[in-house]
């Protein structure tokens, strides 16, 4: 691939994240209040400032790019917040809803971590180095997030399964 190609395509795929990035600034709040545990509504609560921080390392990497970061939306994540929304919306029982949005908020965050993962890979090909320490750090804290997610998961599921939990 042509190194002007492969910018076309980094920069594309940039914009793909800001978007997504920008549409879960929006979809975070409405899932920390559907979340009936204190600590998955804490876990939104604590994952929405840092995508506000992974919207500004986005835009730092667009500004010395000298590129706008408008103009993509990103449908994939559209979709998935769509499928959470609907989740939320059946209305299900306490234990059942936070299962749900665990497993919903997993899905946005291997979409992430995908996509983080390409463009610091395309950033490095193309010797962006201020963007992909950028974007390393984003996605090591999307892994992060998802360990998190995992761990309320096993709690939560058991819960929700009505298991009896070893102390």
């Amino acid at each position: 691939m042509q190194e002007t190609a492969l910018k076309e395509l980094y920069i594309d795929e940039l914009k793909d994240l800001y978007s997504a990035e920008n549409q879960l600034v929006k979809a975070l709040p409405k899932m920390a209040k559907a979340a009936t545990s204190a600590d998955l509504k804490a876990g939104f609560e604590e994952h929405l400032k840092q995508t506000e921080g992974h919207v500004k390392r986005l835009e730092k990497i667009f500004q010395s790019l000298g590129e706008s970061p408008n103009g993509k939306k990103c449908k994939g994540m559209e979709g998935l917040i769509t499928e959470g929304k609907e989740m939320i919306d059946e209305d299900p029982g306490d234990e059942e809803l936070d299962a749900g949005l665990i497993a919903a908020a997993q899905r946005v965050e291997h979409y992430e971590m995908a996509g983080y993962g390409c463009v610091a890979t395309y950033a490095e090909l193309l010797d962006e180095t201020e963007a992909v320490t950028l974007l390393r750090q984003t996605l090591d804290e999307e892994k992060e997030t998802d360990k998190k997610l995992t761990k309320l998961a096993e709690h939560i599921n058991v819960v929700a399964a009505g298991v009896e939990e070893d102390e």
